[in-house]
């Protein structure tokens, strides 16, 4: 029969020799490779005593903001809750009522704000979304739990302290999200 193509190959059936029968070429050229790597250089590290370092704009827990004055940023538009993909955040709006003037920054508030970190992908779409400038990732870690429940973060876990000391710096953050490195022209 003609094969259809040239690109047919001659499979030989070669008879391997002594040495390849007993495999022990192969043992000592596997036992010669784990000993090069037993003097080698160790890529773990002791986490909680040593950490390594993370890129600037490495995407963790998330943080609301407060502006200078001490209030709240997020007017509970829901644009983060539409541009997040695995929808994990969700919100209940509220009106300000007299004398919050000091807490909330526009008359509509984030009564409720919880962003579910176990379906959240860290894509950081929900701070390109805010209008505000309330909401960013940090470079803190997520701690690991054993019950779901916890994972739930409230308003109680995302929103910055009021002090100047308790602040989460995000310079880096919102420096990446003005100036992105595809939009810079030369």
């Amino acid at each position: 029969m003609q094969p259809l193509t040239n690109r047919s190959k001659l499979v030989v059936n070669k008879k391997m020799n002594f040495w390849e029968r007993i495999y022990l070429p192969a043992i000592l050229k596997g036992m010669w490779t784990t000993l090069k790597h037993f003097f080698r250089k160790k890529n773990t590290v002791n986490y909680p005593d040593e950490k390594r370092p993370f890129a600037p704009v490495w995407r963790g827990w998330h943080v609301l903001k407060r502006d200078e004055a001490g209030r709240e940023r997020c007017t509970a538009c829901g644009l983060c809750a539409v541009a997040c993909p695995a929808e994990a955040i969700t919100m209940t709006a509220a009106e300000r009522e007299k004398g919050e003037e000091g807490l909330y920054r526009e008359e509509k508030y984030a009564a409720v704000y919880e962003i579910n970190m176990l379906r959240c992908i860290f894509c950081g779409l929900c701070e390109e979304a805010c209008p505000k400038e309330a909401i960013f990732l940090t470079d803190r870690i997520v701690p690991s739990d054993y019950v779901r429940q916890n994972f739930i973060f409230g308003k109680n876990l995302l929103v910055e302290g009021v002090e100047p000391e308790k602040r989460i710096d995000v310079s880096m953050r919102q420096k990446h999200i003005q100036e992105p490195k595809w939009a810079v022209q030369q």
